[in-house]
């Protein structure tokens, strides 16, 4: 079986591959603008996104689409932590959550598949964590220097790849993988 991961971040490729090639599952990717439709949560994204992906290139796809929930925010920005990168960035969530004393939040990780011709299923994982009180760390971009995992104490942006990629909670991909197996599709 061969997967089109839709996405140009190779830690999500990186991430798609530690999973689905041991099952002999062949991963390609492609970069490309996809429409993602306005949407309060970040599983709606992914199933749209991956649907008009897979009519498009008439194949199997993997969309991939995250978002953070931050508590003391009412869970915003969700469906639109891309945006929010692009125009405030963590900088503007920093000032946001200035003197805030509640900063849990979670990582919405959901990955869409859509086997080509048919409807696309969308799996979840959520990593819950903590945001810091400033940006630390070399690593990584954007929400990893703020976003402290449960069980750590420094942000994701303190360890290198081959650490970080491993912090994330990869419920999502063992889903999708029984998912492949329950429907005889490997």
């Amino acid at each position: 079986m061969k997967i089109t991961l839709v996405t140009g971040n190779w830690a999500k490729l990186a991430q798609a591959k530690q999973f689905l090639e041991p099952l002999n599952i062949e991963v390609d990717n492609i970069k490309m603008d996809t429409v993602e439709i306005q949407a309060d949560s970040v599983e709606e994204v992914a199933l749209y996104s991956a649907k008009w992906a897979s009519d498009k290139l008439k194949c199997n796809i993997v969309k991939n689409d995250t978002g953070i929930s931050i508590d003391a925010l009412n869970g915003f920005p969700a469906a639109y932590t891309h945006y929010i990168s692009d125009t405030i960035d963590v900088d503007g969530i920093l000032k946001l959550m200035k003197g805030v004393e509640n900063r849990k939040a979670e990582f919405v990780q959901a990955l869409s598949f859509c086997e080509y011709g048919k409807e696309p299923v969308v799996f979840k994982s959520v990593t819950k964590g903590t945001i810091a009180k400033r940006k630390s760390g070399k690593y990584g971009w954007s929400w990893d220097f703020i976003f402290i995992p449960d069980g750590q104490t420094k942000t994701l942006a303190s360890f290198k790849d081959e650490k970080r990629l491993k912090l994330w909670n990869d419920t999502g991909y063992q889903q999708l993988i029984e998912y492949l197996k329950n429907n005889k599709l490997i």
